[in-house]
């Protein structure tokens, strides 16, 4: 499990170089099918990223990747889900806000995710059956041992009776998200409400840097399996709304419902 954890480290960190080789210069953003931003920054960091994990032989579910029919993936046991620019919209707008988010999946549930932030060079990666996720900044975009020995653990915050921080996303805020928050409100909650883009969301929950993250925004997969992994390897939940189950992976449909991190 540790080299494949320290395989998907490398792929998000290379990935990530690639990202900022673009970022730091012109290009050029057109539409997908569903109107989403693509830029050539996506496509090299997909490229980067499949010559690492194609060779552990683990099928990889990639928002890049043309997708394998359901009826061949529902057999995969096991198989990577992977975003390779978490938050096109953020890179276009250069604010930093945006991730490679990689995570390996194991009977529909995440159980290894790393999580890279190639503007700031932060990494955070778990692996879920150790019950700890970490943080490292890097000095550049070079895989290092030294991650190991020099990470620091993440820790989420507890909960205060009347103060709830809530992250929220930067590009896709919704009625039901301000309809969720007026009714803390109602219950006499003071609210501080932080805006992010991409899987940073899930980072900040993890670390403590805020209580909660409720989404009642579409989301697919490869957005949030990442994500998961580093919060249930802290203890945190990702429950679907109005359901008692956590958000589950590699289902016939790759569309989230709405969730709710705590």
């Amino acid at each position: 499990m540790n080299t494949l954890l320290i395989t998907a480290i490398k792929s998000a960190i290379y990935a990530g170089a690639e990202i900022m080789k673009i970022y730091s210069g012109s290009f050029e953003v057109t539409l997908k099918q569903d109107n989403s931003p693509l830029t050539i920054a996506d496509e090299h960091a997909n490229t980067m990223i499949n010559s690492y994990l194609e060779k552990t032989e683990i099928p990889i579910i990639s928002e890049e990747n043309k997708q394998v029919v359901y009826t061949i993936r529902k057999d995969w046991d096991t198989c990577w889900i992977v975003d390779p620019l978490d938050g096109t919209k953020e890179f276009i707008k250069r604010n930093g806000e945006f991730t490679v988010n990689i995570a390996l999946i194991k009977n529909n549930k995440p159980i290894l995710g790393v999580i890279y932030v190639p503007v700031s060079k932060t990494l955070y990666y778990a692996n879920v059956s150790e019950n700890k996720a970490y943080k490292y900044e890097l000095n550049s975009h070079e895989y290092t041992e030294s991650i190991f020995q020099n990470s620091v653990e993440l820790t989420p915050k507890k909960n205060d009776d009347n103060q709830i921080k809530i992250v929220g996303s930067r590009s896709h805020k919704s009625e039901e998200t301000e309809g969720f928050i007026n009714i803390l409100k109602s219950k006499g909650k003071d609210i501080d409400l932080v805006s992010k883009g991409s899987s940073l969301k899930f980072c900040l929950v993890a670390e403590g840097k805020a209580n909660i993250y409720p989404r009642f925004a579409p989301t697919m997969e490869w957005d949030t399996a990442a994500g998961h992994a580093i919060c249930s390897a802290v203890g945190l939940k990702v429950m679907q709304i109005n359901e008692n189950n956590e958000l589950q992976y590699n289902k016939q449909d790759l569309l989230n419902p709405y969730f709710i991190v705590q």
